[in-house]
């Protein structure tokens, strides 16, 4: 039985990697950690976002953040230290990946990571709306 979707309309030519990076997101949901996505417009028109990540106890180097095909996937990984004895443990240490689909033009500006908040700057510059007569040839 073949899988019909919303984007399978033949008016909407070129979207199956589109589709692939939604079936992907869908399957990536999970609640950890939270986080927040500020929007602002620019003085010239321009979008920016600032994705903020609660990611309190990671240290830097245990934080990774790619940028490919119009997706941003940031991953968290703690180590536990086999030296350490606990009485109670309520914090454990957990791995995270939490990925953002991008759209065509948009931008990663850069990252910080300040007071346990992982803050990702992108921006999706003003375009130039482009219209292109296309001339007929006779066969």
């Amino acid at each position: 039985m073949s899988r019909v979707s919303l984007l399978s309309s033949p008016f909407l030519l070129g979207f199956e990697a589109f589709e692939e990076r939604i079936d992907r997101l869908s399957r990536a949901a999970d609640g950890y950690p939270p986080y927040n996505i500020e929007r602002s417009i620019e003085a010239d028109g321009g979008e920016s976002f600032s994705i903020s990540i609660a990611v309190a106890g990671f240290a830097q180097a245990e934080l990774e953040i790619t940028w490919e095909d119009n997706q941003l996937l940031v991953r968290g990984k703690q180590k536990d230290d086999p030296n350490r004895q606990y009485l109670h443990r309520g914090i454990a240490a957990r791995q995270f990946q939490r990925s953002f689909l991008l759209a065509d033009g948009v931008e990663v500006k850069d990252a910080v990571l300040q007071h346990g908040m992982l803050v990702i700057s992108v921006i999706r510059p003003k375009a130039a709306k482009v219209a292109r007569r296309i001339d007929i040839r006779s066969a």
